[in-house]
């Protein structure tokens, strides 16, 4: 299958300009699934599209929604086209979606961690990045995670803050957490980069966003090696 991916890569990549095929080379070698970040029942669509933004600026590949009572609705006059070059997951066909989400994710090996002050929490940027993968859950700045994600949590984890106010926004508490996040695994030893066939995988769908009729040329490019639809 790899094979396969590699030469519909190459012969999509042809149809594109070779400053965008390089930056696509440049960029995936600073992308991430050691962090992933869960949003739950945010309905505010400049706070859902800044999260978006946020996470592919900071190189985090996949978002995960929780819709169990929001639908998550993005503005792409703030999001800029962002959602396009992320992996975007919805949980929102389960009876209790925040929590088929959480096991999702622990079949992959991620810490449950919620971002929300706690007796038990610390610094984000004390968080443990050499014990495993991080999923980061948010809530809406009103209601906060749900019982169910902070009863399933193995960590919690705050932001510094000095005033009056007790919250961020969760779009300016996903940045921040981002941010330390990465900048802390950066510095380390973790091996937080992609697998060859992740960053693949990755490619061949930007590389199908940035070609107009991708659909088609694939298509052709079955066709000619016999390759049944």
């Amino acid at each position: 299958m790899d094979n396969y991916k590699k030469e519909l890569y190459e012969y999509l990549s042809g149809f594109a300009t070779e400053q965008r095929m390089q930056k696509f080379e440049n960029i995936i070698q600073l992308r991430s699934r050691y962090l992933t970040v869960v949003v739950e029942d945010v309905f505010q669509p400049h706070n859902a599209s800044a999260v978006l933004r946020s996470a592919e600026c900071f190189g985090v590949q996949d978002v995960h929604i929780i819709e169990n009572v929001n639908k998550y609705n993005p503005s792409t006059d703030i999001s800029l086209g962002s959602h396009q070059w992320l992996t975007l997951t919805r949980h929102s066909k389960s009876e209790n979606n925040s929590l088929s989400c959480i096991q999702a994710l622990r079949k992959k090996g991620y810490r449950i961690v919620a971002t929300t002050p706690h007796k038990n929490d610390c610094l984000i940027s004390e968080l443990d990045l050499t014990k495993g993968k991080v999923a980061l859950f948010f809530g809406t700045e009103i209601d906060g995670l749900s019982d169910t994600i902070m009863n399933e949590a193995d960590e919690f984890v705050k932001i510094p803050m000095s005033g009056f106010t007790e919250s961020f926004n969760i779009s300016v508490s996903a940045a921040i957490c981002m941010y330390e996040t990465m900048k802390n695994l950066k510095a380390s030893n973790v091996n937080w980069k992609l697998s060859e066939s992740e960053m693949l995988d990755i490619k061949l769908d930007w590389v199908k966003e940035s070609v107009r009729s991708s659909d088609l040329l694939e298509s052709e490019f079955k066709k000619a090696r016999g390759i049944s639809e």
